[in-house]
């Protein structure tokens, strides 16, 4: 393996790369040092990892009074899911990197988020409460296969009896299943994993990232085979490609034959700077759309109300025909699902994605 350091820690004084261009990268992460990475392995091929270590890992929510919950450990920043439409884009130019292939690329390690979390939650000053992750980006994305910091943080969660919930798309989390149990013996712990459609085509080009639908169906499936209850987050739903009658149909039936506790359908929406990256993608793959989009999101980020709530409704409804819903919740399951929501929008009748 390769390893290509583009930048040292300052405070190696050993080290002769540039410190001053060091320092000023760490200023910009947030961090104490940078340490940026590259792997010459097919699966991280392309990709840039900027190792730092930050200075807190429990972040307050903005507007939190709005939200379920208050606090969030996000261990990364950018992901290698790709997804076009992620609202996430827009926080990689906070770093001065791109929101575009930038974001999928070059992705951003909080190499002491396990050591840190187990610092914060032991602190004088945390009340042990609620904790979210995978609201900003995925915390099972690729790069957890080679950091593992996930074992870490739950192993801190767990011992603080600290309640969480995880939000994934990532089928990593299984390797970590044994710990997500023993958390569970102890505190509340909640999982959900996006589905937005199952749709095999429209997967590879909206999500090149992700594992294939029905692996995170299997996701689903095995959790509740081990007794841990997880709801489905049906987002995005896109307008005109993932919202027809049958297409939502068989999204809910494959949904509950694995099993889920819940369905939660979100419609696509498009904040600043994930706006941009996935009109360029519908203008490429289904350029027919592109004024249809424009028409649909004329007053900003969300799709009309009328159209949220008629997708919201056809997928309750098919919920209730398939078993879906709190009668299906009702068996004992040692965790119970949370629906994890993202940080506050402007309008409330639309969520955050991963």
């Amino acid at each position: 393996m390769r390893w290509d350091n583009l930048t040292v820690d300052p405070g190696n004084s050993g080290d002769s790369g540039d410190s001053g261009h060091s320092r000023a990268d760490a200023a910009l992460f947030g961090a104490d040092a940078v340490v940026t990475r590259t792997f010459d392995t097919p699966e991280f091929r392309g990709i840039t990892f900027h190792e730092i270590r930050a200075r807190s890992i429990i972040n307050r929510v903005p507007g939190a009074s709005r939200m379920p919950f208050e606090w969030t450990v996000n261990p990364y920043r950018g992901c290698t899911h790709a997804c076009v439409y992620c609202f996430a884009r827009k926080t990689h130019s906070y770093l001065d990197l791109d929101t575009g292939i930038g974001f999928d690329t070059q992705i951003v390690v909080k190499v002491n988020a396990p050591e840190l979390l187990r610092r914060q939650l032991a602190s004088r000053r945390w009340h042990g409460e609620h904790i979210a992750m995978g609201t900003n980006v995925d915390c099972y994305q690729r790069a957890e296969g080679r950091y593992r910091l996930m074992p870490g943080i739950l192993s801190a969660l767990r011992d603080h009896a600290n309640p969480f919930s995880i939000l994934t798309k990532g089928t990593l989390i299984l390797r970590d299943l044994d710990l997500l149990t023993q958390a569970a013996e102890v505190t509340e712990v909640g999982v959900c994993v996006s589905v937005g459609f199952t749709d095999t085509e429209l997967w590879r080009t909206v999500e090149p990232g992700t594992p294939a639908p029905e692996r995170r169906l299997d996701v689903v499936r095995t959790l509740g085979e081990h007794g841990i209850g997880c709801g489905v987050l049906m987002a995005p739903v896109i307008p005109f490609l993932s919202d027809r009658p049958a297409q939502l149909r068989d999204t809910v039936r494959e949904i509950a034959a694995a099993g889920a506790t819940s369905v939660t359908p979100l419609v696509l929406h498009l904040r600043p700077g994930a706006r941009e990256w996935f009109m360029t993608w519908l203008e490429q793959h289904h350029p027919h759309l592109v004024r249809r989009y424009e028409r649909l999101y004329a007053e900003g980020a969300y799709a009309p109300k009328w159209y949220q709530r008629r997708i919201t409704r056809q997928v309750h409804e098919l919920a209730r025909e398939y078993g879906i819903g709190p009668a299906r919740a009702g068996a004992a399951r040692r965790i119970q699902p949370a629906e994890p929501t993202p940080p506050p929008m402007p309008e409330p009748t639309q969520l955050t994605l991963i």
